[in-house]
């Protein structure tokens, strides 16, 4: 017994001299260094994937969808500014920071396929079945604003109906 603590109080003054040396021991704490890997994860990670409000995605797979083709056209950001007052609800000032959020996001044009994937597999079941018909009905009208969409846009399109469940019928505002 007299052996172990001669041990523990050994390791308890090094453990003082090193912390009075100015060494920082705070990476042996286990609940310190978990919460330090999860802010570098969040803080180096995608911001896309902190996203959560229904709004915001669908914004993000407006954008996104016509930003498949490269950078959006004047026509697009109007037509996006006028399905966002008109759907959502919003007055223009919002709506204009809506779509700027949204394309701000969306970062470089090279990996908003996987982006958009991620998104689609994260928040499929987090629309009702008229919020997913009020979005493929504005990704159509924001995509095919300066002329037809594009094979790839057409394919997210298809991509898109295939994952969310929705009802065709019906046309209006977010309620949520």
């Amino acid at each position: 017994m007299h052996v172990l603590l001669g041990l523990l109080g050994a390791v308890v003054t090094i453990l003082y001299l090193l912390d009075r040396l100015g060494i920082d021991l705070g990476g042996l704490n286990p609940f310190y260094w978990r919460r330090r890997r999860a802010w570098a994860k969040q803080y180096h990670g995608d911001p896309i994937h902190s996203v959560e409000d229904p709004i915001q995605v669908a914004a993000l797979l407006i954008v996104g969808a016509a930003k498949l083709n490269g950078d959006l056209t004047a026509e697009q950001k109007q037509t996006a500014i006028a399905q966002f007052e008109e759907t959502f609800s919003l007055n223009s000032r919002e709506a204009s920071e809506l779509l700027t959020s949204a394309t701000h996001l969306l970062g470089a044009p090279q990996v908003i396929d996987t982006q958009l994937e991620g998104l689609i597999a994260r928040h499929k079941d987090r629309f009702t079945p008229d919020q997913a018909a009020s979005i493929m009905l504005m990704i159509a009208r924001v995509t095919s604003a300066d002329g037809e969409p594009s094979e790839q846009q057409n394919e997210f399109i298809a991509d898109l109906r295939s994952h969310l469940r929705f009802a065709e019928t019906k046309e209006g505002p977010w309620a949520e």
